[in-house]
């Protein structure tokens, strides 16, 4: 049976799939699938895929038309077998004991959806910063920070089943997480570096503007927050962002110590 299923959208990333289809064939723990969903590409990402069909564990599947990140990760959950599903973008890269670090944390402490730290990359694949996370992360207190990076996931699908993206463009990650924890009463953060977040200059998450407003949206639309609610989880946001990159030190002290 199969344990992990890996959930991987993939469009135009041809030049950075191959070594995130790497990271995860040379992972310490080997019970896993690999789901690559092509989103009709229209580079070279498909042959960049295909030399790894030959490994069993590894599937592509093609979508017929564009369905985005949230749809294309849908698509991946529903064929999924494992019993634990995590997430792995195109562009980004885990350490080799990622899986294992992790499951091995979940299992031993009974939780049902964790995260790690992680680090960030350049384009290039030269490291940056290191992203420290909290212990633990309630529906309340994630309303106001995402500090779960998406590349980190992992959630159990034995106590709820197989939990969707909502489909929204942007932030998807984000909603998703709240989803999970209106089930799970909380995230819980294992502080290590077992990931690389690759920072790209045509990135969707780089535009700030639209950040912000698909996190207004995901805040209305999927955290059920009124305007008074929202505007304050808004302002919250604001303040730890902000804090995050001008203060590391006192942000480590306030919300991950």
């Amino acid at each position: 049976m199969i344990e992990i299923s890996i959930v991987m959208p993939a469009y135009n990333v041809a030049g950075f799939i191959a070594t995130s289809i790497e990271s995860v064939l040379s992972q310490s723990f080997s019970n896993w699938e690999l789901l690559i969903v092509n989103d009709c590409s229209t580079d070279n990402t498909v042959r960049d895929i295909e030399p790894y069909l030959a490994d069993c564990r590894i599937k592509l599947i093609n979508n017929n038309k564009n369905l985005g990140g949230a749809g294309s990760r849908n698509v991946a959950i529903e064929a999924a077998q494992g019993r634990y599903l995590a997430f792995l973008d195109s562009d980004d890269l885990w350490a080799k004991d990622k899986l294992e670090k992790q499951l091995q944390f979940m299992q031993q402490n009974n939780v049902g959806f964790s995260f790690t730290g992680y680090s960030t990359m350049t384009e290039a694949g030269i490291l940056m910063d290191r992203i420290e996370v909290p212990k633990c992360v309630s529906f309340s207190k994630l309303l106001k920070h995402n500090y779960i990076g998406c590349l980190t996931a992992i959630y159990d699908t034995q106590p709820f089943g197989k939990i969707y993206m909502p489909l929204v463009r942007k932030r998807q990650d984000f909603a998703l997480w709240l989803e999970l924890l209106k089930r799970f009463d909380h995230a819980y953060g294992l502080n290590e570096n077992l990931g690389f977040y690759r920072i790209r200059v045509e990135s969707l998450s780089t535009s700030k503007k639209d950040a912000f407003k698909y996190y207004w949206r995901v805040l209305r639309d999927v955290g059920n927050c009124n305007l008074v609610a929202a505007s304050y989880n808004i302002i919250c946001y604001l303040f730890i962002v902000m804090l995050k990159k001008k203060h590391v030190s006192l942000y480590n002290r306030i919300f991950i110590s």
